[in-house]
């Protein structure tokens, strides 16, 4: 394995979006990611404020979604989220497309949808991942999203919500990066759970991964570092 501690953990968004969790373990999950020193927390929306109070002083960013986990609110309402989101402390948001207007071809639409939230996100100097959810989608699909959010400086593209019928592949992430823009940044989730499913999307160009089980993966980060000669 040829990085280190940080370059793994810097490349997690810790996952805290099962709508199951209790305030506890929303509370726990991000202390726990402060402990880790992974890239962000990516929290239910209503506790982000929290979030990045307890993440203050760290260099753990506060972030949270927007559009999720379908993304067929209205653009009036996603652009609501955004500036509540970004009110409460987000540092970077996970907005997810609209994804019928994707796969009924009214391209202006879903653009214009994505636009807003970019916008707005950049006017407040924060960055902006949008979510294919690539498991509903063709690979015409795909390759105009990542023409699309390339042309409206999207800062990553993303594979998945992880709470769809499919996540991150490897075929995705590499179409993904063969397809966008070099400046924007890949980030795949959905069924990343161990330190190889990383390192894989890592070796295709992937800076981002979401995670849940964070913890797990870090630790065996550093169990293989210990035994490196």
């Amino acid at each position: 394995m040829d990085c280190s501690y940080r370059d793994i953990a810097k490349m997690i968004d810790h996952s805290l979006l099962n709508p199951a969790l209790t305030m506890d373990a929303l509370e726990q999950g991000c202390l726990m990611a402060r402990e880790y020193d992974v890239a962000s927390v990516c929290i239910l929306p209503y506790r982000l404020k929290r979030c990045a109070e307890i993440l203050q002083e760290s260099s753990v960013k506060a972030s949270t979604t927007i559009g999720f986990p379908h993304g067929g609110h209205a653009s009036a309402v996603k652009l609501a989220e955004t500036k509540q989101a970004l009110s409460d402390g987000a540092e970077e948001l996970d907005m997810v497309v609209n994804v019928s207007r994707v796969l009924s071809g009214d391209w202006h639409g879903a653009r214009e949808d994505i636009e807003v939230v970019v916008v707005a996100t950049h006017a407040a100097g924060r960055k902006i991942k949008v979510i294919f959810e690539n498991c509903y989608l063709k690979d015409e699909h795909k390759i105009r999203l990542c023409e699309i959010c390339s042309e409206l400086g999207a800062d990553w593209i993303k594979t998945s919500t992880g709470y769809g019928p499919g996540g991150a592949t490897i075929e995705d992430v590499r179409l993904m990066r063969a397809h966008a823009a070099p400046q924007v940044q890949i980030k795949a989730a959905g069924g990343v759970r161990d330190l190889d499913a990383l390192l894989a999307f890592r070796a295709l160009g992937a800076t981002r991964v979401g995670a849940s089980r964070t913890d797990k993966i870090l630790d065996e980060c550093r169990r293989r570092l210990e035994k490196r000669p």
